[in-house]
């Protein structure tokens, strides 16, 4: 009972090195549970011990194996290769080298420093030095220990381990010896620095708590997509948005929504458009009926009602007609009461000078043009065939240029004017009677078209 004791306490010590330490490293654990077989022979002592390393497999004569498992250790990775464990273990001794003595206890604690040569590899060798306390029967003493050995790796976290420890003894009253333990070893643990479940080397986002779904990042909203692929981390959306929300159901994600909270159209930004003119009702001053923008989504008036919206209207208080862009047309009634009036328009002979007496028939002129104010005329002088050429051709532009400056002066605009003389070159009558020169002699008032 008190030997089990023993290798209770020592098991214990074992596994209370690995629940205090085991969440402190970043780098995985190893447990061990196996056999072990001890050897006093090949030591390099007197009979019945032997040589050093001689018969070393005499497994039959020389090694004392308990038939269950004996041994178990606990191995912290370190870095670069080097890691620490403490093992436990017992026997029963009946060979002493080629010596048979009776069933003897055997208990030992080692603790050992390991290198491993080759990491992250299927066949990981190692070797190890380490110290330890051993005791035979009642009798214990401090032991150094050179270790060497390999493990096995099946998988991630399951191998085999092999390994043969030289066991030096400091006392006389315990031998010197070889202990060789195999077993099946278990790799585990790890740093999981933000506390999410999810060890640091197998984690994507070691420093900040996430899911198991996303390798350890997070989803802080909650819409099944992580923050690092989520255009909205920290409000639920849909995938479709890449997370971000779309509270009025308009497929316009909120972020690109300028009427988030109102069902609207994805080429107005998700603003609505009840009247369908292309403005979104915020902007629309008459959001139940359609219109232009130009005209903030109302439509344009006609005050005169002739067909001719007032924006394209020339004369948007006079009813015209659509050809004439909604200007009054000059109906060849018009123009020939023009005429009419200019031909009686009268000068001083030989001048062009206008006559007192034609005010009265130049004002009748001026309202006839100003109710066509669109319109635009040219003013034409012609004289009769009396005297030189070039002088009626200079009077006819001198008259039609008097005509013109009256009518400007009093209220025409002068861009719908322009004159021109064509002196005695288009006569209407013979120039061979008083009566037909005298009509030769005129002004001409002319729609330019």
């Amino acid at each position: 009972m008190k030997n089990l004791s023993r290798l209770l306490f020592a098991m214990l010590l074992v596994l209370g090195y690995s629940n205090v330490n085991a969440q402190d490293k970043n780098n995985p654990w190893q447990i061990t549970i196996g056999v072990n077989a001890v050897d006093f022979f090949p030591v390099g002592e007197d009979a019945p011990q032997g040589d050093t390393f001689a018969e070393f497999f005499n497994v039959g004569d020389h090694w004392n194996i308990l038939p269950s498992v004996s041994s178990i250790s606990v191995s912290k990775y370190l870095s670069d290769g080097i890691s620490f464990g403490v093992a436990g273990s017992l026997n029963k001794i009946s060979k002493f080298g080629d010596a048979a003595v009776g069933d003897l206890s055997y208990y030992g604690l080692d603790g050992t420093i390991k290198y491993n040569f080759l990491e992250e590899t299927t066949f990981d060798p190692y070797l190890g030095i380490g110290g330890g306390y051993t005791w035979v029967d009642d009798i214990g003493a401090g032991t150094l220990n050179g270790t060497l050995g390999f493990n096995l790796w099946f998988s991630e976290n399951i191998g085999l381990t092999v390994q043969s420890s030289y066991k030096y003894a400091f006392e006389d009253y315990l031998s010197t010896h070889f202990q060789h333990t195999a077993g099946i070893s278990i790799k585990f643990g790890g740093t999981d620095t933000d506390g999410d479940g999810i060890y640091d080397k197998d984690d994507a986002c070691p420093d900040v708590a996430g899911l198991v779904a996303f390798n350890g990042c997070p989803d802080t909203d909650g819409d099944g997509i992580e923050d690092s692929k989520d255009d909205c981390p920290n409000e639920a959306g849909l995938a479709e948005f890449n997370g971000c929300p779309d509270t009025d159901g308009d497929g316009v994600a909120d972020k690109n929504d300028k009427c988030p909270t109102v069902a609207g159209l994805k080429a107005l930004a998700g603003c609505p458009d009840a009247d369908g003119d292309g403005v979104t009702d915020a902007d629309d001053a008459c959001p139940t009926v359609a219109g232009p923008a130009a005209n903030k989504g109302c439509p344009w008036p006609d005050a005169d009602g002739d067909g001719v919206l007032d924006k394209d209207d020339q004369c948007p208080d006079v009813k015209g007609t659509v050809a004439n862009n909604g200007c009054p047309e000059v109906t060849e009634a018009v123009k020939k009461a023009l005429n009419a009036y200019a031909k009686t328009i009268l000068f001083d002979t030989g001048k062009a000078t206008i006559k007192t007496q034609s005010a009265g028939v130049l004002n009748d002129i001026i309202n006839i043009l100003q109710e066509y104010s669109n319109a635009k005329f040219t003013v034409e002088g012609h004289t009769d065939s009396v005297g030189s050429e070039a002088n009626n051709q200079k009077l006819s532009e001198a008259r039609a240029a008097s005509v013109k400056d009256y009518l400007v002066a009093n209220g025409i605009d002068s861009s719908r004017l322009s004159s021109v003389g064509y002196g005695e070159s288009k006569p209407i009558d013979k120039n061979t009677t008083s009566a037909g020169r005298a009509n030769n002699r005129r002004v001409e008032i002319n729609l330019v078209k």
